[in-house]
């Protein structure tokens, strides 16, 4: 279904030194940047907002793949879209107006992503898949990195990458949490398209070597 992207998660990276982190990724071949932004709500953890993504657009040209596990979502899209985010995936769990939100991503001119809980029926895509540019399966419950991967998610992205077979329409499977070489070769055979890799990048010594591991795993799938 096309090239294989790498999406690095910036959760896992060194704050005192972004840039030098994102032009590390960058040098190294990443297809664009995920940014998690946790509210203290909706998941048990607080992260960054707009300002950051905002002080950060300059430095790159990488796509910024904003990932909002926050409540009320609906009520923060034209920042984020504001701030410089190129696709914008809202949980299916968080909001009560979800084709209406999704709907509204598209308005602002971003990409539109969905994203569902390990513990969430897939059933519930198939109204969603006119709507979307992107499914995100999380592989880990949201709201801490460094978590390890969930082994009922590669039966989730086959059913998943059947559902878009049969719909016709292109849309990116993506899987967060827990990928490193290893489980990013089983989700890539499992259908997926786009690997978001944090402490599996930022916390290893050679983010190049770290990141190519990965890049070589999914191709060999």
């Amino acid at each position: 279904m096309g090239r294989k992207l790498i999406a690095p998660s910036l959760l896992a990276a060194d704050f005192s030194k972004l840039e030098a982190e994102i032009r590390a990724v960058e040098s190294a071949g990443a297809d664009m940047l995920h940014l998690d932004v946790m509210d203290g709500h909706f998941v048990p953890n607080i992260s960054f907002g707009p300002p950051v993504i905002s002080a950060i657009r300059s430095l790159t040209r990488l796509p910024f793949d904003t990932h909002l596990m926050i409540e009320n979502p609906e009520q923060y899209l034209e920042q984020f879209r504001s701030a410089g985010s190129d696709m914008i995936t809202v949980h299916q769990e968080a909001s009560g107006q979800l084709r209406k939100t999704l709907a509204r991503i598209k308005e602002l001119g971003a990409k539109v992503g969905v994203a569902l809980n390990p513990s969430t029926s897939l059933d519930l895509l198939h109204e969603f898949l006119e709507d979307v540019d992107l499914i995100l399966i999380m592989s880990v419950h949201p709201g801490f990195g460094g978590q390890k991967f969930i082994p009922q998610t590669l039966q989730r992205l086959e059913e998943v990458s059947k559902m878009i077979a049969r719909c016709g329409r292109r849309i990116l499977l993506e899987v967060d949490g827990g990928i490193d070489a290893s489980t990013a070769q089983s989700c890539s055979s499992a259908g997926a398209d786009v690997f978001v890799a944090g402490t599996s990048i930022f916390r290893q010594p050679d983010r190049a070597k770290a990141l190519l591991s990965i890049r070589m795993a999914v191709e060999k799938a």
